[in-house]
């Protein structure tokens, strides 16, 4: 299932966090400057004061870094201790499943030894049980890789939600205007690598989690 959950959470970060601070700041303008209208006070020759529109430059920033999504989570501890957790999960379902398995090999195994001694209508009889029991098999089986699913679902979107609003937090707080997710497949072709900022955002998620466990 390790497969599975990284086409997840590759997927779920391309879609939900590629443009994580554009609606923040969208209500801004472009430039990279932004007149602010005050008063300023003038006396003239003859003592007159008058009060005449200035302006003031308001700092913006066009700070825009990535991460690497495979990195982030890999070494994110709230990620490895989830994944932990499932995976103990896992190991239930699969022993679930081996059982059903074991148990409809032993019936058959069973009714092949005894056929040659039954009658027609008792191996009839048998076999019909014996089809019952795959289809009951089939369809708890069914129900355990659907179970399974599900929990990863749930346990990738805990995971990914927390590190959503940390990432905003953290963006927030550093002045970014956009941080991007870099995934295979994803839309970053090329990005320098000092605007990597994987290693700073993992420390800061780590700390994050071990302050709230």
């Amino acid at each position: 299932m390790n497969n599975s959950l990284r086409l997840i959470i590759d997927a779920v970060l391309v879609i939900a966090v590629a443009v994580l601070f554009y609606l923040h700041f969208a209500d801004k303008s472009a430039a990279k400057v932004a007149p602010a209208k005050v008063v300023a006070t003038k006396t003239d020759s003859t003592g007159t004061v008058t009060t005449e529109p200035s302006t003031a430059v308001v700092a913006d920033t066009d700070k825009v870094a990535f991460v690497v999504s495979d990195k982030l989570l890999a070494d994110y501890k709230g990620m490895q201790d989830a994944r932990k957790a499932f995976e103990g999960k896992a190991k239930g379902w699969e022993r679930q499943n081996e059982t059903l398995v074991r148990s409809f090999q032993a019936a058959v195994q069973k009714y092949q030894q005894q056929a040659p001694s039954l009658t027609p209508e008792q191996r009839a009889a048998t076999e019909q049980q014996l089809e019952t029991q795959r289809i009951q098999s089939g369809q708890k089986q069914q129900q355990i890789q659907q179970q399974a699913q599900e929990q990863e679902a749930k346990m990738t979107k805990q995971v990914l939600d927390r590190v959503d609003k940390q990432v905003e937090t953290y963006g927030k707080a550093n002045g970014y205007r956009l941080i991007l997710i870099s995934a295979p497949g994803g839309a970053i072709a090329y990005g320098r690598k000092d605007m990597d900022i994987t290693a700073a955002v993992v420390k800061y998620l780590n700390q994050e989690y071990t302050a709230k466990k």
